[in-house]
């Protein structure tokens, strides 16, 4: 999504085709750039001075083929975009410095934007922070999350609210709790309810389901009644501020003129030479061919689908079966501790690409002339472990429609 933004910008014609949802839907909805170094347990402060070491030491991790300059302008861009669909991600206000948010059970996330409803809950900032839960909702659990921030020193207390403010149904998940607390009946009892809640000088630290399409009202409502800061606190998914962030950009890019066809899952490519000519999707009746001069391919690694495993220890890339570097072997897939630092070998494998973002095979030749790869399916990264999903989803995304727009 990324990249169609920065080639539509640019005056292309772009239509993305999506077997399913993104990364969007389960993730925090920050976005993690560079959060641990492999092989290193300690949290990274300044995520470009770590990236930098990337760069020196070469090899194949993205932010080293595109080099620190290209992430920053992508970062920058990104930006740009969140306030364009009046969404504001925001960092810390210090060159390429991570900001610290708490996880759902109070434990330190290093990332580096976050959408301005979770930026209150900075663990630098020393505010003493309430808590708020529901009795009865599953997955958020205060009590726990603020006696693990007390023991790393920081001032936080639990409370509980009754979920019949919001709701008396037991069949609900985050989204239609986040649609129903845009109710001004419901907002109001929660907000007169905080009120009562808070003490002088506190934050306020929610679940992340407060508001879907009129997120807007339900923060300026919760801050006027309280009078205090209120942020979101990431829950299990699916995620709403993801979600949000998702229903937001997509719309802005079809409003833009990006044609997005979620639910067409890729079943062929048709190639004549170095260049591709068509993919092909799954329909009711015949595959239906999508042609177009240049394609991205951004479909995820392992988790996300963009690479399939047999038992037998096969492992392809499943659009263009592009050489992959993830070991052939089932035996070499993981190591034998779960929680190794150096990572499981199988997430860290991908595509390998030029410094162009084009794939190519083992002896570095290019394979088609007229594909890019970008985001989790890139190899040399281990995103998850990292933390860099978002961060490489996002650089490599723009930086990819800038090295197509070069060949119009």
């Amino acid at each position: 999504m990324c990249a169609a933004y920065a080639a539509v910008k640019a005056g292309l014609d772009v239509r993305i085709v999506a077997k399913g949802q993104g990364a969007t839907h389960w993730h925090a909805g920050t976005i993690d750039v560079l959060g641990y170094l492999p092989r290193e347990d300690a949290p990274i402060l300044t995520a470009f001075d770590a990236m930098n070491r990337l760069v020196q030491d070469g090899g194949e991790h993205p932010y080293a083929i595109l080099g620190v300059d290209a992430v920053r302008a992508a970062l920058d861009d990104f930006i740009v975009l969140s306030d364009e669909i009046r969404l504001p991600y925001r960092g810390s206000g210090e060159e390429g410095r991570n900001l610290r948010l708490p996880s759902p059970v109070g434990a330190a996330r290093p990332l580096f934007l976050a959408p301005e409803a979770q930026l209150p809950g900075r663990l630098d900032s020393g505010q003493p922070m309430l808590v708020v839960g529901f009795e009865g909702f599953v997955g958020f659990y205060p009590k726990l999350m603020a006696d693990n921030l007390c023991a790393q020193g920081h001032a936080a207390r639990a409370a509980f609210l009754p979920l019949s403010l919001i709701t008396t149904r037991r069949d609900f998940n985050n989204v239609w709790l986040a649609e129903i607390i845009e109710d001004d009946a419901n907002l109001n009892r929660l907000a007169e309810a905080l009120a009562l809640l808070v003490r002088p000088g506190e934050r306020i630290g929610l679940p992340a389901f407060l508001g879907f399409r009129h997120h807007e009202k339900v923060m300026d409502r919760l801050r006027q009644a309280t009078g205090a800061p209120i942020f979101e606190i990431p829950i299990l998914p699916p995620s709403v501020p993801g979600i949000r962030f998702h229903d937001r950009l997509a719309r802005y890019l079809t409003h833009l003129g990006v044609r997005i066809e979620i639910g067409m899952e890729v079943i062929g490519f048709h190639a004549e030479g170095d260049q591709i000519r068509w993919v092909e999707t799954a329909t009711s009746a015949r595959p239906l061919k999508h042609r177009a001069r240049h394609f991205l391919l951004a479909t995820g690694g392992i988790l996300g689908g963009g690479i399939d495993s047999t038992a037998a220890g096969r492992v392809w890339e499943t659009i263009f079966d592009l050489p992959l570097t993830n070991p052939q072997q089932r035996t070499h897939w993981f190591r034998p501790h779960f929680w190794d630092p150096a990572g499981q070998p199988v997430f860290q494998g991908g595509v390998r690409v030029d410094q162009s973002l084009q794939p190519v095979d083992a002896s570095g030749n290019r394979i088609y002339a007229n594909l890019w790869a970008a985001g989790g399916i890139l190899a040399g990264t281990d995103p998850i472990q990292e933390r860099s999903l978002e961060g490489i989803a996002v650089s490599t995304g723009m930086a990819a429609a800038r090295k197509i727009m070069s060949k119009e």
